[in-house]
């Protein structure tokens, strides 16, 4: 018999919630670098396989510390609706990474803040004040100005990143409606449990032997995206999906740097 469903009130400790999705976007971004080296390589069905998988070998050697107990679940449908539209979205932002520049692709699939209210209040109820839409749009004109992104952003292309946002604030979301009873860890297993068993037959169809080189760039993609996956369930069971999600706008700033750093795309005086 599992576990009982016990309801803990939210948390609503924005500053913490602030610097833990503040350490996701960092992290992200740093996953996205990795994404961008690999899809040189291999077709986006692998990477987003060995993202999965990685992170979730990463993770299982930490729960199974807690025993089989830790991973039992009621909420089933809860972890296949956010694993499903996590991994979609996943999918498109893959596919936006490998086409566009980092700082673009990181930039559209940032633009979730916009969508996360809307989702936050049909889903779960919650409310934001009116006033939260101005400071969302001024937040990502802010970073348009900074960033001046390429014309790659206007290409067809970007509306596969428009799509990773919408479906990632319907993960967001369902991230924060799953801290109300399931343990961080938890959540997290679950979702690279999904992604990893839906991904391996799309990328079982497309299968390229990695380089030798390349392995570490795989294992350190799938190690940094785990990291930021805890990071960033932290964050939301800490705050509002619609209060704590405009702070992973400067996530876009820091793939904007490794743009920069990597791949020389942007230049030094967009960020002095």
């Amino acid at each position: 018999m599992g576990p009982r469903m016990t309801h803990r009130p939210p948390s609503h400790d924005l500053r913490r919630g602030a610097l833990f999705m503040l350490a996701s976007a960092a992290l992200f971004a740093a996953m996205g670098a990795g994404v961008k080296l690999a899809a040189r390589e291999l077709p986006n069905a692998m990477v987003v396989f060995f993202r999965n998988g990685v992170g979730l070998a990463v993770l299982l050697p930490l729960l199974l510390r807690k025993g089989l107990r830790g991973l039992h679940t009621r909420d089933v449908p809860g972890h296949i609706v956010r694993g499903l539209s996590g991994l979609a979205s996943m999918y498109c932002f893959f596919y936006a990474i490998a086409h566009l520049r980092l700082a673009d692709a990181v930039l559209l699939n940032q633009s979730v803040p916009l969508f996360i209210p809307l989702v936050g209040s049909l889903w779960l109820g919650e409310r934001f004040p009116a006033r939260l839409w101005g400071v969302i749009g001024l937040g990502f004109a802010g970073i348009l100005l900074i960033l001046k992104p390429g014309t790659g952003l206007f290409t067809p292309v970007s509306l596969v990143g428009v799509a990773s946002a919408v479906l990632a604030a319907v993960a967001q979301v369902g991230i924060r409606r799953l801290t109300r009873t399931e343990p961080v860890t938890r959540i997290v297993f679950y979702f690279g449990l999904i992604g990893s068993v839906v991904s391996a037959v799309p990328a079982a169809l497309a299968w390229r032997d990695p380089s030798p080189a390349l392995w570490g760039v795989l294992l350190t993609m799938g190690a940094l995206a785990t990291a930021g996956q805890l990071a960033l369930t932290r964050a939301y069971g800490h705050a509002p999906a619609a209060q704590v999600g405009p702070f992973i706008y400067v996530g876009p700033v820091f793939a904007g740097l490794l743009d920069w750093w990597i791949w020389e795309t942007l230049e030094a005086e967009e960020f002095l």
